[in-house]
């Protein structure tokens, strides 16, 4: 081996460089991290090729003296940071002092600035002394020719088009991280991207549209040091990749994979297969707790607790997922039509030759109005049908029935306009949170069958059902063999006695096939859960009088997590008026 001998300083630059600025992006994340640092609360940034050519970003923040200007450019040299205690406890973007330094090392870098009280700017380049500069306020660093110095680098560049989508996810970031600070983007001389300062729910709604401000619930919780705020977006806006996910840490954007984590169990129980949530969520806490100083790039963090913030961020997304439609007011319209609702049937007499096996559902739903209008009527008498739960406009959120589309569909009309509801969808995710919390309290209540259900059973059922026999009676069913090819089903749950028998011990001998019985009620409960709803529910294609149909709207929006099935499916859509009236064209 060669001699030790101490690098020189331009190749130490380089070498950092690699890390701090990967592509034109990470340059632009810098310098408007820079740019907030000093208290700015205007940043435009020009870019011009992808940010190849150019990068320019000015501010108006609190600007740089003289004196400071070649410390600046200088290695580890920084305003943020003088000691370890104010290492760990990090409230500034930046702190380790390369940025500049490095940009220097790979790219022309000019940096023009004039504080408050100096007659006028002071403009510093790559070696050079500074000099007079004509600027009203704040700084202005220009990063041109990214790379010249190292074409090496330059080649594993994308196209311009791609870098300068990069540089717009940043701007996406910063944004979303200070909606009080007005942001302008352009790019080869066209506006990008012009945001004016504001609240936190407009920037929102500037960068991810009405659709996912129409489809999102508000998240706000606070448990000691900690809080969490935003909006995430139910399992209906889900995306087909992970691009609408965004966390932040004091106000730092992170990827973190405890935080993604949490995330993503908080919303295993409504979004299934290979789709993904959008959320916006900004997670506050003492900055001591939170180690900042992992990564060059500061996108990765370490908790001091990290089971706590888990726990705390996974149960905070749960509630608000998880909140009744009834308990949430819908989302104001421009301008709501005069509403009247529709006349309420008072009762019925049963005489639809499909409605009587919804009779049950319908009691169910309302308990106690049920067991009165038993008590002081004679059977076969109408069933009383009790008065809505209205939300603070006085109107139930999901409306009022008025029809059944091909037996598969509930219109309603709310104030709002045309609500339509998946009969099945819904139902099912109600018959699944009574499963589970049904489960939870204990064994679930059996319904004795009066005649035992026979199904044929090939030998992998049979065997099945015989080694998972514990397991199907802690799920609340009593399944035996009946004959070398045939299984007697005694008992079901309760809840699902009016479901199809066969079909659902069929499903459920297959699941429990795949797993061990010791380890199906605690690791796949929920998706054996789901399953047996999805048989239970009512099936397209029957038959709902008024209501009972009214009765199933009630009961949704009692219901947490009602807004989606057990596979991640909308249980209703709505139409307002407004949508209403593009689609004939009034008022055009």
């Amino acid at each position: 081996m060669s001699r030790i001998y101490a690098l020189p300083d331009l190749l130490i630059s380089q070498i950092a460089a690699g890390e701090v600025v990967e592509r034109p992006a990470s340059v632009l994340k810098e310098l408007i991290e820079n740019s907030l640092d000093a208290g700015a609360t205007r940043i435009d940034v020009q870019i011009e090729e992808g940010g190849v050519r150019l990068i320019r970003v000015a501010d108006d923040g609190g600007g740089i003296a003289k004196d400071d200007l070649p410390l600046a450019l200088a290695r580890h040299a920084t305003s943020k940071i003088a000691s370890l205690a104010d290492l760990e406890c990090v409230a500034s973007y930046g702190f380790r002092g390369e940025a500049l330094a490095s940009m220097a090392a790979v790219a022309r870098l000019s940096v023009t600035s004039r504080t408050a009280d100096a007659a006028h700017a002071w403009r510093i380049r790559n070696g050079t002394a500074a000099e007079p500069a004509a600027l009203a306020a704040g700084t202005v660093i220009e990063v041109a020719d990214l790379y010249y110095n190292t074409p090496a680098r330059r080649k594993f560049l994308k196209t311009a088009n791609t870098e300068f989508a990069h540089c717009d996810e940043v701007v996406r970031r910063m944004a979303l991280a200070r909606p009080g600070v007005a942001f302008a983007l352009t790019h080869d001389r066209a506006v990008k991207r012009r945001l004016a300062a504001g609240d936190a729910e407009r920037r929102l709604r500037e960068i991810f549209g009405d659709e996912f401000f129409a489809h999102g619930r508000l998240v706000d919780a606070v448990a000691g040091p900690l809080r969490l705020a935003g909006y995430a977006a139910l399992p209906a806006y889900s995306r087909a990749g992970r691009d609408e996910q965004y966390f932040f840490v004091n106000g730092r954007f992170v990827r973190d994979k405890l935080l993604a984590h949490a995330a993503r169990e908080a919303y295993a129980d409504v979004l299934h297969g290979s789709r993904h949530p959008a959320y916006a969520l900004f997670l506050e806490l003492d900055p001591a707790g939170v180690d900042v100083n992992v990564h060059p790039a500061k996108t990765e963090v370490r908790f001091r607790d990290s089971r706590g913030v888990h726990q705390f961020v996974f149960h905070a997304l749960t509630r608000a997922l998880a909140a009744p439609l009834g308990a949430a007011r819908p989302a104001p319209v421009a301008a709501a039509p005069a509403f009247a609702p529709p006349l309420r049937q008072t009762g019925f007499v049963m005489r639809e030759p499909d409605a009587g096996a919804y009779l049950d559902f319908a009691r169910q739903a309302f308990a106690s109005a049920a067991a009165a209008a038993e008590r002081s009527e004679p059977a076969g008498a109408p069933f009383a049908a009790p008065a809505a739960a209205e939300d603070g406009a006085g109107t139930a959120p999901l409306g009022y029935a008025i029809a059944q589309l091909h037996g598969v569909y509930i219109l309603a009309q709310n104030a709002a306009g045309l609500v339509l509801v998946d009969m099945h969808a819904g139902h099912e995710r109600i018959l699944y949170e009574k499963l589970k919390n049904a489960l939870d309290a204990g064994p679930p209540a059996l319904q004795a069958l009066l005649v035992p259900a026979l199904i044929a059973a090939d030998a992998g059922e049979m065997a099945s059902a015989e080694e998972n026999a514990d397991a199907l009676r802690d799920l609340g069913f009593d399944v035996a063999p009946a004959g070398p090819q045939q299984l007697a089903v005694r008992a079901v749950p309760a809840l699902l006695a009016g479901g199809d028998v066969a079909a659902l011990v069929r499903s459920l001998l297959a699941e429990l096939a795949e797993q061990p019985a010791s380890r199906i009620v605690e690791s796949r409960r929920n998706e054996i859960l789901a399953t047996m709803a999805c048989h239970g529910a009512v099936r397209a294609h029957r038959a709902l009088a008024l209501p009972e149909m009214n009765a199933l709207l009630r009961q949704m929006e009692a219901t947490e997590r009602a807004d989606q099935c057990n596979h991640g499916r909308p249980t209703w859509v709505q139409l307002t008026m407004t949508d209403l009236d593009k689609l004939f064209m009034r008022g055009k």
